[in-house]
């Protein structure tokens, strides 16, 4: 399988389904496309109908475009692992905060966009942003209280991958948080796979002008 993906300093979506196959151990070859430079929207269509990244490529040549739809199918692919909790309660409920996270959160996409490498505590701190976070604190504290930890669901899964890129938001911009909510964010970044993507992102040179803005 390959996975397209873009700059892991500031590329969010492509994070969630990495750090999945990266966790469970599942081989893939990662492609990575620089965001933001003139080749790239060709080089993404290349691999993907939707010019976007991520883009799983399976080992027939079948795309699977868009983070939730590559990690549903991962899901199905590798039913060995637990991907999403096996309880059929747990499981309806890491669907309902993996989708919200999918299609909601703008304020906070907008005005608090990934960018590993940027540690600016108090920026991006608009009204709308921080009813967001205070929306992902809650249901943070929710998920954990009923599963006991230490991820939302009991073990790492779909959910906390969906999340993750929040928690990269969070040590850059460094909100306001609940004891729980920041020691979850700390377990997560604690992750092997998650350290590794962290730590490449580090090492990035490429800079794309739009997500370094300070306000």
């Amino acid at each position: 399988m390959k996975l397209v993906i873009a700059d892991k300093n500031y590329s969010s979506w492509s994070l969630r389904p990495w750090l999945l196959l990266k966790h469970f151990g599942i081989a893939f070859e990662e492609v990575l496309i620089e965001l933001d430079e003139p080749a790239t929207k060709a080089s993404i269509l290349a691999f993907s109908a939707s010019g976007k990244v991520p883009c799983l490529i399976d080992d027939e040549g079948l795309a699977v475009w868009d983070s939730l739809a590559i990690v549903e199918t991962l899901a199905e692919r590798f039913p060995q692992h637990a991907f999403w909790p096996r309880d059929a309660k747990a499981r309806a409920r890491a669907r309902s905060v993996s989708a919200e996270m999918h299609a909601g959160f703008g304020a906070l996409r907008n005005d608090m966009p990934m960018n590993i490498r940027k540690v600016k505590p108090g920026a991006g701190a608009t009204p709308a942003a921080l009813a967001d976070v205070a929306r992902i604190d809650a249901i943070w504290c929710a998920c954990l209280a009923e599963s006991g930890g230490p991820f939302l669901f009991g073990e790492f899964g779909i959910a906390d991958a969906m999340y993750a890129p929040v928690a990269m938001r969070f040590a850059s911009y460094q909100p306001a948080l609940s004891a729980p909510a920041a020691a979850y964010c700390e377990r997560l970044r604690a992750l092997p796979a998650l350290a590794e993507w962290i730590e490449a992102a580090r090492r990035e040179t490429h800079v794309v002008a739009h997500d370094e803005r300070d306000d």
